[in-house]
């Protein structure tokens, strides 16, 4: 394994944080801005990091009555094929994060919800990305219409938790696989309903 398993530890025990020295953009785009950090490490030694900043995002587990799970299925041009994933979007400026999700649940899947509770959160890739994705777990389903974004083509998908989770290999999809292990120890803290 590469690198050292040295730990630096500041003031307190606390790990040092490497100091970032400058910053460039390298590039800025609709949905993501792209800059490379020289930082310090904690010996001396300098580096570079690059960052990909997408910072706010959600994802949403939408259940129905039935205990069935609503997925979309669109193609992801990075990895150039169709991916299952559970809707998800990001934070638009001045949007709290239950709003962003009840705005990706109806654009995307066509549902609004009554019961929402926060899963909790997490990074989806934080060796070269900071984006944080909230995962909410949504009940009391009722149809409002699609309303998809200009860009975006998708299926939604129906398909029961239960079987979901004894088969997660059919979602590749980080955001996803982590909403569904945060819905998991939810309702073994007895949150079902």
């Amino acid at each position: 394994m590469k690198g050292s398993s040295k730990s630096y530890e500041g003031s307190g025990g606390v790990p040092e944080v490497p100091r970032v020295l400058g910053s460039r953009l390298i590039y800025e785009g609709r949905v993501v801005t792209m800059r490379v950090d020289d930082i310090e490490l904690p010996e001396g030694r300098i580096v570079q990091r690059e960052v990909v900043e997408h910072p706010r995002a959600v994802v949403v587990v939408a259940l129905d009555e039935a205990d069935s799970v609503y997925f979309v299925r669109q193609y992801r041009h990075p990895i150039k094929g169709m991916l299952l994933e559970l809707p998800a979007g990001g934070i638009e400026a001045g949007e709290d994060p239950l709003s962003a999700a009840k705005r990706e649940l109806r654009e995307e899947v066509g549902l609004e919800g009554r019961d929402w509770r926060c899963l909790g959160s997490f990074f989806s890739s934080p060796g070269f990305a900071n984006e944080h994705l909230h995962a909410f777990v949504v009940r009391g389903l009722v149809e409002s219409g699609q309303q998809l974004d200009e860009d975006e083509d998708l299926t939604v998908e129906r398909h029961s938790l239960h079987e979901v989770l004894q088969r997660l290999e059919v979602i590749p999809d980080a955001k996803s696989l982590a909403a569904l292990l945060l819905l998991r120890r939810d309702q073994k803290r007895g949150h079902q309903r």
